[in-house]
């Protein structure tokens, strides 16, 4: 089964669900920007998915899957800020390392890709639809 060739489903499935991961890291980064916490070592680091590509080689085709996630961007920052219930010792607590304003186009990139992705599947459906149309001599 897997020396069977890659369709363009299951391309354009793949990347989906490849997407579908980097919006759900991007969510996670979002939720997670604006937090504290009392140490660097707890402090939120953002994260991003790492892709792959692939080949395949009966068909030229080329998919994308998620090898790993991973933490990326800036260090969590120190600030001092001695009445916030979550300061360490000293009054200081760390905060959440996420770039909003990155995360938010990283958002948009995302939700594009998810689109041009679902374009793809839905002209394939059509042309395969239209190709059988034509075996129907109508």
């Amino acid at each position: 089964m897997a020396d069977q060739p890659l369709t363009i489903f299951q391309v354009a499935g793949r990347a989906m669900s490849a997407q579908l991961v980097r919006m759900n890291t991007t969510a996670s980064n979002l939720a997670n920007a604006g937090g504290v916490a009392s140490s660097e070592a707890e402090a939120y680091r953002t994260i991003k998915p790492v892709f792959q590509t692939e080949y395949d080689k009966a068909t030229g085709l080329a998919t994308v899957n998620v090898k790993q996630v991973v933490q990326a961007g800036e260090a969590p920052t120190k600030r001092y800020d001695p009445t916030n219930p979550q300061a360490d010792a000293d009054g200081n607590v760390w905060e959440n390392a996420v770039d909003e304003t990155r995360e938010l186009v990283d958002m948009m990139e995302t939700a594009r890709g998810y689109q041009n992705d679902v374009q793809v599947m839905n002209t394939a459906k059509t042309l395969v639809l239209d190709t059988l149309k034509l075996g129907q001599g109508s």
